[in-house]
C-alpha cells in the first residue's frame, strides 16, 4: 500500500486557517499603533486589501477589542503596514 502525502497543499490549507490566540491584548497593541501612525480603521482596512490580506472594518473593529482571533497573515501584513515590529504590538 501507497501512501501519497502532499504536504504543500496541506500546508498552504492549514497556513490559511492559522489563527493567533489572543493571550495578550494584540488587538489594542494594533489599534494604539494605528492611532499613533494617524491611520483610521478604514484606512488601514483599504492598505491590507490592496495587499491582497481580505479583512473588513468589521473585523479589525472585533481584533481591536479583542472579540476575534487574529490571523497570523493579517498580523503580518499590520505589522508592515504600520511599519513596526512583532515585540511591539506583543507586549503585554
Amino acid at each position: 500500500m501507497r501512501i501519497t502525502l502532499h504536504i504543500g497543499s496541506f500546508c498552504e490549507a492549514a497556513m490559511k486557517e492559522q489563527k493567533i490566540k489572543q493571550d495578550i491584548c494584540i488587538g489594542a497593541s494594533i489599534r494604539e499603533v494605528r492611532r499613533q501612525r494617524g491611520l483610521k480603521q478604514t484606512e488601514l482596512i483599504s492598505l491590507l486589501q490592496l495587499e491582497g490580506v481580505p479583512m473588513t472594518r468589521e473585523a479589525l473593529v472585533k481584533i481591536e477589542r479583542g472579540a476575534q482571533h487574529i490571523q497570523a497573515s493579517q498580523l503580518r501584513a499590520i505589522k508592515n503596514l504600520l511599519g513596526t515590529s512583532y515585540d511591539e504590538l506583543l507586549e503585554p
